[in-house]
């Protein structure tokens, strides 16, 4: 077997793997931010005059998930819908935007749990490699085993390293994305009181 082919692809996928945990975080961190500032606006607009909060909020054209969904709400509201209709609505538009807001934090959580294996399979794979030059009598420095094992375990340092950025990454956006749909919540509330 070619254990250092091994070796090489599971480094090129820890690579990998820090990439695109690296672009989630942004891509999300961005959207987030921006869900955040929209609502913040939407809140602004609501609590302005208490007696036009209505009909100031169903003008309001923005395109993101969040600013729609108020809207629709706050029109539905204006149609007269019932108090159990209300509920319904408000649940099923929370679930809508629950899964934008929460979309591909799942790709950081399994990276957090598959970084540190594939880091201990690189070791694996660099020790294996190393023993094998043993066996074949082609390496006699004890250096240079040495540095094959050592080679070997950074895999293992990558692989803990990534999981520890992803959970960070992880950690911080799911709390984000829970404000914000507290945030949400409380949109949809002070309209219907």
């Amino acid at each position: 077997m070619n254990y250092q082919l091994f070796h090489t692809v599971t480094f090129n996928v820890l690579y990998a793997c820090i990439g695109v945990l690296v672009f989630v975080i942004l891509e999300r961190t961005i959207y987030l931010s921006y869900l955040g500032w929209r609502m913040q606006r939407l809140a602004a607009i609501i609590n302005f005059p208490k007696d036009a909060a209505g009909q100031n909020i169903r003008t309001v054209s923005w395109a993101d998930a969040a600013s729609r969904a108020v809207v629709r709400y706050a029109q539905m509201m204006a149609a007269g819908a019932t108090r159990e209709r209300q509920e319904d609505f408000s649940s099923a538009l929370f679930i809508g935007i629950d899964k934008k807001v929460s979309g591909r934090l799942w790709i950081l959580d399994t990276i957090v749990t598959a970084a540190p294996l594939l880091g201990l399979l690189g070791t694996i794979f660099g020790i294996m490699e190393t023993f094998n030059a043993l066996a074949a009598g082609g390496v006699t420095d004890s250096a240079a085993v040495s540095r094959g094992i050592g080679t070997a375990l950074i895999a293992t340092a990558i692989g803990i390293a990534t999981a520890l950025l992803g959970l960070l990454g992880n950690n911080v956006l799911s709390r984000r994305a829970h404000v914000l749909m507290e945030d949400f919540k409380a949109l949809l509330l002070s309209l219907s009181g």
